[in-house]
């Protein structure tokens, strides 16, 4: 796979565009505080509904700004700033973050808290021109709401930190594609390869060679001698890909080169340096592994000073057509890839993915060797075995009958079921939409007055929120 290459994520003196709303009556705290924002490059409006960072003002704590937080943080990363001496106390701040908001900041000197507020949003906005680059959206594609949450704190630690990270994630979800584009929005200058080691083609016998390197005649066969990954991978990154499969001796002989940065060659007797960031990644679940002995716990901590979990394919499914079209464009070398046909993309959407997004590349991948001449892909294009046996109907039903029995599983009854399915209704549609109002009530059949009154029930019924 070739490097990923980044440009760079702009000028970091740009003014930043953001919105504000005031949720309280203390209008001379909030001309003073938008007044010191616009000094500090900060320019506010009336929300838009553009996703993209904003303000909400407010005195204190009402179930009216809960709903008014649910309704602008959808897309967006929201400050709430409590303009009362004491709006945010007893927890308050929790519940603003669990409303959706991304940071809560008790007002203060205006100027002071300006300074604040900027600071996070120029952060933001730096990490949002790094999400928007070339790099990502042509490597990772996708835009859904889980997805762009994801990506956005990948960039931020990538680029703001050197801490070592752990990737989890089912098989195929896209775990080496993170790790390079960790190494590629890193911020050292100096930066220089990612080496990437997979932990489960590693013999054992020649393990120590394989990460330490070995001094000429170290053993038999060694004609020269030869660096490892620790070597190769000094003032860059060394990924190691399936961190979980690595046996116990080899755990604790990696713990101490991340503790100490030093290692020896095999047959050498030199220690020698290394310095790089190490990004790992498992398909495992490393707390039960640890649980069972498995997996050293002072490793554990040592490599997930930040960790991330890769989404299911299933998980985001909103994102398979941009997926398919971005394989079936990278499949035809010879020219502009051809259209996909409505039935074709509907079919890919309701298939399962065991293999998640590896697995939907793959199947793109054989659709598009069957194609031939300059038309549309078609069904006929779809190998016979990927074909439904019969109409759409039943694997939609079967869709149902399967989340009916998991509600059915957890002790739900009919009118429980029949409310989570509405309210996942509502929230798909809002996504869809971009939070819309309107457009997701015209898609759902229903007034915006009815739409808006179900939603209310959410925080009522303790319908889940996706972050």
């Amino acid at each position: 796979m070739s490097e990923l290459v980044f440009a760079g994520p702009g000028a970091r003196g740009d003014p930043v565009a953001a919105w504000c709303e005031i949720a309280g009556p203390r209008t001379d705290l909030c001309e003073k505080l938008l007044a010191e924002l616009a000094r500090n490059g900060i320019e506010c409006g009336a929300f838009d509904g553009e996703m993209r960072p904003g303000l909400v003002l407010f005195d204190f704590w009402s179930d009216a700004l809960r709903e008014q937080l649910q309704e602008r943080t959808r897309d967006a990363q929201v400050i709430a700033v409590g303009l009362q001496s004491g709006s945010l106390r007893r927890g308050i701040a929790l519940d603003l973050l669990a409303a959706g908001a991304t940071d809560a900041v008790q007002f203060d000197d205006p100027a002071a808290t300006a300074r604040a507020i900027a600071a996070r949003f120029r952060r933001w906005a730096a990490v949002d021109r790094l999400v928007d680059s070339s790099v990502v959206r042509k490597n990772l594609v996708g835009d859904h709401t889980r997805w762009r949450s994801f990506l956005r704190r990948v960039a931020d630690v990538a680029r703001f930190s050197d801490l070592p990270v752990l990737v989890r994630g089912e098989s195929g979800t896209g775990k080496e594609l993170v790790a390079r584009l960790i190494h590629t929005l890193d911020a050292r200058d100096d930066r220089k390869e990612l080496v990437v080691v997979d932990c489960t083609t590693i013999v054992p016998e020649l393990s120590g060679s394989e990460f330490f390197g070995h001094e000429r005649g170290a053993y038999t066969g060694a004609a020269g001698a030869r660096d490892g990954a620790f070597a190769l991978a000094d003032g860059g990154t060394l990924f190691l890909d399936e961190l979980g499969e690595l046996p116990l001796r080899l755990q604790a002989e990696l713990l101490r080169v991340v503790q100490e940065g030093t290692y020896k060659r095999v047959g050498g007797n030199t220690w020698q340096k290394t310095r790089f960031r190490l990004v790992s990644a498992t398909h495992r679940d490393l707390d039960e592994e640890m649980n069972a002995g498995r997996f050293r716990r002072d490793l554990y901590y040592r490599v997930a000073a930040w960790s991330c979990t890769l989404p299911a394919l299933r998980e985001r499914r909103e994102d398979i057509p941009a997926l398919a079209l971005h394989f079936l464009a990278q499949a035809w070398k010879n020219g502009k890839a051809p259209e996909l046909d409505p039935t074709v993309l509907e079919l890919l959407i309701a298939r399962d993915y065991p293999g998640n997004v590896r697995d939907l590349r793959h199947l793109v991948e054989r659709i598009a060797y069957r194609h031939a001449g300059d038309g549309p892909i078609t069904l006929g294009d779809v190998p016979e075995e990927e074909r439904p046996h019969s109409s759409a109907a039943p694997a939609t039903a079967s869709v149902f009958d399967q989340a009916a029995r998991v509600g059915m599983s957890c002790g739900m009854g009919l009118k429980e079921i029949a409310n989570a399915a509405a309210d996942a209704s509502v929230r798909l549609a809002l996504e869809a939409e971009k939070g819309n109002v309107t457009r997701a009530a015209e898609r759902l059949g229903i007034t915006d007055r009815g739409l808006q009154k179900r939603r209310a029930l959410w925080p009522r019924r303790g319908a889940w929120k996706e972050e």
